[in-house]
């Protein structure tokens, strides 16, 4: 099946989160959220400078127009609270378009990531993707748990920086 991510809403919604494609006015949020150790450390290259976090940005809004699927800002519905970001990404090590997330602390338990990453992974494969992928560190049981909860499974790892990385997949 030929992508059509272009075709597909950008927005997303579910029961209690709305998912946005980044804008300029996010760029506060993101600076925070990227450069806190507890909700960015452990992503690829860890936490980030404000002016890494803004060239970022800058790539992420290119990305959208570009391929039609990006990283959004996650909120929560009733109150509007930035939460975090999810997204689908080309990984720079040639593995495939990955699914990625990161919140705040204070959301673990709740049920966010895996609901803002299960509306990601739906999005992807409705508009065409076959295969998405997901890379997560073998200590980092969250984030191993809430991929296995929607429906991917590992499929192989690989070593980086002395940590051993699990590699996850979703074909539909």
């Amino acid at each position: 099946m030929t992508p059509n991510l272009h075709a597909a809403p950008r927005t997303l919604r579910t029961a209690r989160l709305s998912l946005l494609p980044p804008g300029p006015e996010h760029l506060p949020d993101l600076i925070r959220l990227k450069a806190d150790e507890q909700a960015f450390g452990l992503m690829l290259h860890g936490t980030r400078s404000a002016e890494r976090t803004k060239e970022e940005l800058e790539d992420d809004i290119e990305f959208w127009l570009v391929r039609g699927y990006g990283t959004w800002s996650v909120f929560e519905q009733g109150s509007g609270e930035f939460l975090g970001i999810c997204g689908l990404m080309e990984r720079p090590d040639g593995r495939g378009v990955a699914l990625r997330f990161a919140l705040w602390p204070a959301c673990r338990g709740k049920g966010y990531a895996r609901e803002a990453a299960a509306a990601t992974l739906d999005f992807g494969h409705r508009a065409g993707l076959a295969r998405i992928i997901a890379v997560a560190r073998e200590t980092n049981m969250a984030s191993r748990g809430v991929l296995t909860d929607i429906g991917m499974r590992e499929c192989g790892e690989y070593r980086h920086q002395g940590h051993r990385m699990l590699v996850f997949e979703s074909v539909r």
